[in-house]
């Protein structure tokens, strides 16, 4: 723990050493209110929750969370600084666990910063404050899977934008796995039963419910399952590409 904590602590200082921590967290804040107040309108709805902010989390997500996931290895190989991180007492699972957190903790600090938005609605009503606690533990889990996504893909290219462009497309077809855009491809010529695992793929099912208050262990898992999937994967592109 002390190596991956040094790991942490190395990334997460790297972000604020430079303005992309600052440009994405107003690029963040600027759309999540945007969204929230205008596409969602929030003052129209006459109703004291955050149900509008948190609807449009996944797409946001989709168009932001990559542009941190893709400098987390491609740019570490581009530099050569992997070979350096490499011969560190450090393991490659260490080496991925903390990158990770360290981009997960960003985010978190991201999405930490939209509380004035939780103080308005608790100013205009009396919101069900459980169910917006629950909503962001939902918006947090399912951040760390688009970062784990992200985070394997960068990891097999040293182009930063080959790796945001490919992060988007799995990630959005994932998002969408529940759906006819992604389903359609598949029916026909594979068994039902395999066409529903797809379909339970989609973040978009698992967050809706969590979103709304239902915290059900079936959608935790789903989302621990696909992080430590994919930083499993992680870990597997790393060796096989840091001598390449």
């Amino acid at each position: 723990m002390n190596a991956v904590g040094a790991v942490f602590r190395r990334e997460l200082a790297s972000y604020f050493a430079t303005p992309v921590a600052y440009v994405f967290i107003g690029i963040f804040l600027f759309l999540a209110n945007l969204f929230t107040f205008y596409l969602g309108a929030l003052y129209e709805s006459n109703q004291a929750n955050l149900e509008p902010f948190f609807r449009f989390h996944p797409w946001l997500y989709l168009a932001l969370i990559p542009s941190i996931s893709m400098r987390l290895w491609s740019e570490e190989r581009r530099n050569g600084s992997i070979e350096l991180l490499m011969t560190l007492p450090v393991s490659t699972a260490q080496a991925v666990f903390g990158k990770f957190l360290a981009a997960w903790c960003f985010t978190g600090i991201a999405l930490a910063l939209t509380f004035p938005l939780w103080i308005t609605v608790n100013y205009l009503g009396a919101p069900d404050n459980g169910i917006i606690l629950i909503a962001y533990l939902g918006s947090l889990l399912m951040a760390g899977g688009f970062l784990s996504v992200g985070a394997c893909i960068s990891a097999c290219t040293k182009n930063q934008v080959i790796a945001f462009v490919i992060s988007v497309m799995v990630c959005f077809l994932i998002m969408l796995s529940g759906f006819p855009l992604v389903l359609d491809f598949f029916r026909g010529w594979v068994p039902q039963a395999v066409l529903e695992v797809i379909a339970s793929f989609s973040f978009l099912t698992h967050f809706d419910a969590i979103r709304k208050g239902v915290l059900d262990f079936r959608d935790l898992l789903y989302f621990s399952t696909l992080i430590l999937l994919w930083l499993y994967l992680n870990v597997v592109a790393v060796e096989f590409c840091k001598d390449r």
